[in-house]
């Protein structure tokens, strides 16, 4: 687990790189969980500064859960514990004391996507590409609070028309839109670029950031998870994820049916 998730503090700034590039760095439940003690820490080592999220390569900033993981859903409660899992570790995230910056190259995707929102800035080279193409793919569907997030930093049209077209945005229209705060050419770029903003952070108030950070927090419009359980259980206890699901990991269309 500890390759798949590489920690390293340099200088007051902490760098989260997921690790998992032959699989377009999609996420183990070990990876969030230890993403989740990273922020964690952080809250109270005074000398952590910032955080910078990146993914290994090119091809990734992180795809997603790891969707294997979803074969062993069998009851309504597996669906419920697996949202409380990640509103869990994309709370710790939102929530976490310092900067958190998240450096994206190429594909930015469900739960990686999820991650990048929950950041405070985001950066991506001119390949990044981020989206929840769920009803394409998977036919599950995001949690209360995590539509709380995208409404917050999208508005009601944009994340329905993100979500209804299952397509990725691309780097400009990311810049747009908001998703993305700066582009990049290339990833040599968004390393040094991330490196410098990180940096710049790093040199300021502590407390100026930390308290303007939670100051937009409590702000934001914030559903719980709890809220949207019954939408959670109609799309997870549904033949359609499943089918969803067999046919991503199958690698064919899947056929709906909407039950």
């Amino acid at each position: 687990m500890d390759e798949d998730l590489i920690y390293t503090v340099n200088d007051g700034i902490g760098r989260i790189t997921f690790n998992r590039p032959q699989a377009r760095n999609a996420m183990t439940f070990a990876m969030y969980e230890r993403l989740a003690g990273i922020c964690q820490a952080a809250n109270t080592d005074r000398g952590i500064k910032v955080l910078v999220l990146t993914g290994a390569g090119d091809k990734a900033f992180a795809s997603g859960t790891d969707i294997s993981q979803f074969r062993a859903f069998k009851t309504a409660q597996d669906a419920l514990d697996y949202e409380a899992r990640i509103d869990r570790v994309f709370t710790a995230l939102e929530a976490c004391r310092v900067p958190t910056i998240a450096a994206i190259a190429g594909a930015c995707t469900g739960g990686g996507a999820g991650l990048a929102a929950c950041c405070d800035m985001r950066i991506g080279t001119a390949s990044a590409r981020i989206g929840f193409p769920i009803a394409r793919t998977l036919g599950n569907c995001l949690s209360m609070s995590n539509i709380s997030r995208l409404m917050a930093l999208l508005g009601p049209a944009r994340t329905k028309d993100i979500i209804f077209t299952a397509r990725l945005v691309e780097a400009p229209e990311a810049l747009a839109v908001g998703l993305l705060n700066e582009v990049v050419p290339d990833i040599e770029t968004l390393h040094r670029r991330a490196d410098e903003l990180a940096r710049l952070l790093a040199s300021h108030a502590p407390l100026t950031l930390e308290v303007t950070k939670e100051a937009v927090r409590r702000l934001r419009p914030n559903l719980t998870r709890e809220e949207g359980e019954d939408l959670i259980l109609k799309a997870y206890m549904s033949a359609d994820f499943r089918e969803g699901m067999e046919a991503f990991l199958g690698k064919r269309k899947p056929a709906w049916r909407g039950e």
